[in-house]
């Protein structure tokens, strides 16, 4: 783990200090008209209920191998991404620099504004709706929220989203497991 101390972004870069960055070109520049002023928190396994390995890497890299799994085929035609993912060893990585738009809330809607990739950064925990979370992931989390607000200070505890509650007929990550009470103890 990190020391919380060395969790900082760059401000030229985007990038937070001291995690590996494996750039995805799922993502573009924000529009010119708003900061970011929102997180969003989801959950991803791939295949689904499967920890470790290296799919979703590839997957937000569009170099996934289709046919490695039936299931990923009905993610052939999907180019997504987020800013970060917390592996369940509570390892941080990076795809997209924060001051660009990753494409992780899809069609959804946050604080009455549509768009939400346009003032949100988007963080992935490895993870699902059946399986309660580490204890290393919250504590990844939330030196990563901090190093956030830092950065972006229109973020703030209350202007944290789960997936579920910005596309809620869509998505139900972070999922029922995901302790928010948890992450914003560990976030004070």
């Amino acid at each position: 783990m990190l020391n919380p101390d060395e969790l900082t972004i760059d401000p030229q870069t985007g990038l937070l200090r001291g995690v590996r960055y494996a750039p995805s070109p799922n993502c573009d520049d924000r529009p010119d008209d708003g900061g970011i002023s929102v997180l969003v928190v989801h959950a991803i396994s791939l295949p689904p209920e499967h920890f470790g390995g290296p799919e979703i890497e590839k997957f937000f890299q569009n170099s996934l191998d289709y046919s490695a799994h039936p299931y990923f085929d009905e993610l052939r035609d999907l180019r997504v991404s987020a800013h970060f993912l917390i592996r369940r060893s509570g390892e941080i990585i990076q795809f997209v620099p924060i001051h660009q738009r990753a494409w992780h809330a899809g069609e959804s809607c946050c604080e009455g504004r549509e768009q939400v990739n346009d003032f949100s950064v988007g963080v992935e925990l490895e993870g699902s709706d059946n399986t309660p979370f580490e204890d290393t992931q919250y504590e990844s989390l939330a030196q990563l929220t901090k190093a956030l607000m830092t950065a972006c200070p229109d973020i703030s505890l209350q202007r944290i989203y789960g997936h579920c509650d910005i596309a809620p007929d869509r998505k139900t990550d972070p999922g029922p497991f995901f302790s928010w009470e948890r992450f914003h103890t560990l976030c004070a």
